[in-house]
């Protein structure tokens, strides 16, 4: 601890000014203050609430001699408040004005906040509720507290009552310097938080794209990071998305693994087929539609049947028992459904080293893609749907129904494999997928030799490359694999040579106008 902090004094609590939109456990902590002979100083029905527990109370109002107003938005904002909760009573200058202007200390402020996010959360389209909900007297009389730790304790939560009764009871109604300052440490991080929430509310309101926010509350701390020697935690509300509800808690790579596969999913929501996408890694190793779940599962681990072990599998449709016995004969780290069947549930929870994720909703674009670098950060808007791209046939041969229908599904799944990426598929159902490699030949290269080493044939299968072909040999390795299709952003200066190629080789070829491209 700083030998400034240590060296603070202890200080008797007389008066207490209570102000709470939470009231959880206010009445405990109110009798056990009365306990004390500790003067209560309240505010509306934080005021009424302790009174019809038997409480006696001082309303500001007596205090201020005047009345709340303005539909309650002013309340506590005056001198003979924020005196009492600032005054330095050891520095002589604050002692006499104290005395000139009649105002008496107060030695412990409990607030806590109008709850804005829930009130975004609950009607994010209502912008007048939202501003509403905006407390001003509230962080302003926390904020003073905190600036004041040196001779007022604060207390912004119902799980700090509890210490603060310890704290009392310890040292015969006084609170230490070192117990005020974490309190105190900890009452700026609630507002720094509580306006960081207000400001990307009504930044994105004014369609403010250019500021940063990224101050988010600790979920929860994680055992570690990538790796063990990295301390680690999650922020945010994760749990809006999904819950794990069997297994241990996830770690710092399942979540970069379940963030992964989310995404891909909802790409697929509005499929009324099964999906099936195995990960490993944040990577894809295998995605497959089919009419079931069963052959959903076994169309995509038949795409590398080594990689999905340890991996995580991820289902849009509820998970039934047959599917789940079929997955059970692998290990694997994580699976993920909306839903799971009573039996599913009782043949996958006897393993507790597997976790079970149950998914809420699936992401959206409304949250940017945020990355550290050296120095500062970087920030971009998610890469959207493919709903406003183009499809536009650009050789002699036009892809079959069939083929269509593939493309479309590779297309998909190249977005979410790393550059340079190359999807070889068939019957929606991946057989080759070559990714993170440093040119897009050695991609294709590597997605044949991975779809050859599984037993897949790759003749009438069609190729999804994330970006453009810079040159034609990649249609020259794709064409010698035996794709019939190829979809592809286009945009190439020598575009017309890699069309050309295609046409010898009678493939069909459609470009979108748009690259997905994952670095």
């Amino acid at each position: 601890m700083n030998d400034a902090i240590d060296q603070l004094p202890d200080i008797p609590v007389e008066r207490a000014l209570l102000s709470v939109s939470d009231k959880t456990g206010i009445v405990e902590l109110a009798q056990k203050l009365q306990a004390s002979d500790i003067e209560i100083l309240s505010t509306g029905g934080t005021a009424a609430k302790l009174r019809d527990a038997g409480i006696p109370v001082t309303d500001v109002s007596d205090i201020t001699k005047f009345p709340e107003c303005l539909d309650g938005r002013v309340k506590t904002l005056h001198p003979m408040i924020h005196g009492g909760i600032l005054a330095r009573p050891g520095i002589k200058e604050h002692a006499a004005a104290l005395t000139e202007l009649n105002i008496r200390p107060i030695q412990l402020v409990v607030v806590n906040l109008y709850p804005f996010q829930r009130a975004v959360e609950d009607k994010p389209d209502d912008l007048e509720h939202a501003v509403e909900n905006i407390d001003i007297g509230g962080p302003a009389m926390v904020r003073a507290a905190a600036k004041n730790f040196e001779n007022v304790c604060i207390l912004t939560n119902p799980g700090q009552y509890e210490p603060f009764i310890a704290q009392l009871e310890q040292t015969s109604g006084k609170t230490s310097g070192s117990f005020r300052a974490s309190l105190a440490a900890e009452a700026f991080r609630l507002t720094a938080d509580y306006d960081a929430s207000i400001f990307k509310k009504l930044s994105h309101n004014a369609g403010d794209t250019h500021a940063l926010s990224i101050q988010e509350p600790m979920h929860q701390p994680l055992r570690y990071g990538e790796n063990p020697h990295q301390p680690a935690g999650v922020y945010g509300n994760p749990e809006q998305y999904i819950t794990c509800f069997h297994g241990k808690e996830l770690s710092y790579n399942n979540y970069l693994d379940i963030d992964a596969s989310l995404q891909l999913g909802a790409d697929f929501q509005d499929t009324n087929d099964a999906l099936c996408a195995i990960f490993k890694h944040t990577l894809p190793c295998g995605v497959a539609l089919a009419k079931e779940s069963r052959e959903a599962w076994e169309k995509a681990f038949s795409t590398d049947t080594v990689s999905p072990f340890g991996g995580i599998v991820l289902f849009n449709h509820k998970l039934d028992l047959q599917t789940a016995k079929a997955v059970d004969t692998i290990f694997t780290e994580i699976i993920l459904a909306p839903d799971f069947e009573d039996e599913a549930l009782e043949l996958l929870q006897k393993k507790t080293n597997r976790r079970l994720v149950r998914i809420k909703k699936w992401p959206g674009q409304e949250q940017p893609v945020i990355r550290s670098i050296s120095g500062g950060f970087l920030k971009q808007v998610p890469d959207t749907g493919f709903e406003s791209e183009k499809r536009e046939i650009v050789t002699a041969k036009h892809p079959d129904e069939k083929e269509r229908e593939t493309l479309e599904f590779a297309w998909k799944i190249a977005k979410h494999v790393k550059s340079n990426a190359i999807v070889y598929a068939s019957d929606r159902q991946t057989i080759g997928i070559g990714t993170g490699q440093p040119n897009r030949v050695d991609s294709s290269r590597f997605a044949v030799q991975k779809a050859k080493e599984f037993g897949h044939s790759l003749a009438g299968s069609v190729i999804a490359s994330d970006a453009f072909f810079p040159f034609a040999d990649g249609i020259d390795e794709a064409g010698r694999a035996g794709a019939s299709a190829i979809i592809q952003p286009g945009g190439s200066i020598r575009d017309n040579e890699v069309i050309e190629k295609a046409d010898q080789l009678g493939m069909s070829m459609v470009l979108t106008g748009t690259r997905h491209f994952r670095h």
